[in-house]
């Protein structure tokens, strides 16, 4: 068993049973699945965001890799991606408790729980209406070079993301133009190592093209992330990226296809 709990977590559930403590949280819930239960609770005057994860069972986990996806076991990977994160100095949540129990991975029991951000905005949300009303360009290219950094950041520090799209880039809104202050969430599928190898780096990056493809960025715009993030001259990048450039525009539509696929699977159910 793992289990790590911050104040107020450490008073509160001081003698208790924290996997029972945590069931037992009321709040907004935003999402209420079997296998997965994420809300926002306020405990001790403060918001958090909790997430729980129950055992997903075999059966979905053989789905998943036999489709090629990694399955998710619990909240171990948010739990590493966010310690790895801050050791690097990637802004993003604070976890302030943290539990797993369970060898059998299929019936795994675990919990994270996260410090409220404050009033922030998803990039998606804030670059919604940029195709039709252009941001100021000191802005623009504030937010360009703060996500580039970050981008960088992480994926030198051995941290891929795997749900990389603007929407989990969080603004604050008490930021200023000059200098935007964002927040990386949505870690449970990211990945740790000491390097993140080249083929995870690439969908990382093809799934933020994706993302910002209908806002109006121009080709300044992605040559302008491209230097921030490789951290080289334009023409080196141009050579030795030749192939990831190349592969950015079909990425991005394979990603589109899957995204209109489940959407239209959801609508007709």
């Amino acid at each position: 068993m793992e289990l790590y709990l911050a104040p107020p977590f450490d008073r509160l559930w001081q003698g208790k049973d924290p996997f029972a403590a945590v069931e037992a949280l009321e709040g907004q819930v935003f999402r209420a699945l079997e296998a997965r239960r994420t809300l926002c609770a306020e405990i001790a005057g403060r918001k958090f965001f909790v997430k729980i994860h129950r055992g997903t069972g075999w059966a979905e986990i053989f789905k998943n890799l036999l489709s090629g996806r990694l399955p998710v076991l619990g909240a171990a990977n948010e739990w590493r991606a966010l310690r790895r994160l801050h050791q690097l100095g990637v802004p993003t949540m604070t976890a302030v408790a943290y539990g797993c129990r369970g060898a059998n991975p299929a019936r795994r029991h675990s919990f994270i729980i996260t410090e409220d951000l404050g009033d922030t905005i998803s990039l998606e949300d804030f670059t919604r209406d940029w195709r039709t009303i252009p941001p100021p360009p000191r802005l623009k290219r504030a937010l360009i070079g703060e996500v580039a950094r970050m981008a960088r950041t992480m994926h030198r520090g051995g941290v891929n993301h795997r749900d990389f799209y603007l929407c989990h880039f969080l603004m604050h809104k008490d930021s200023s133009p000059e200098k935007p202050r964002l927040s990386l969430i949505d870690l449970h599928r990211a990945q740790v190592r000491s390097r993140v190898p080249r083929r995870w780096r690439d969908k990382d990056l093809a799934g933020l093209y994706f993302s910002a493809l209908d806002i109006g960025l121009t080709r300044r715009d992605l040559l302008r992330f491209l230097r921030i993030y490789f951290e080289q001259p334009l023409r080196d990048i141009l050579v030795t990226e030749e192939t990831l450039l190349k592969q950015l525009g079909s990425k991005a539509e394979r990603l589109a296809v899957r995204f209109r696929r489940k959407y239209s699977a959801g609508a007709d159910g």
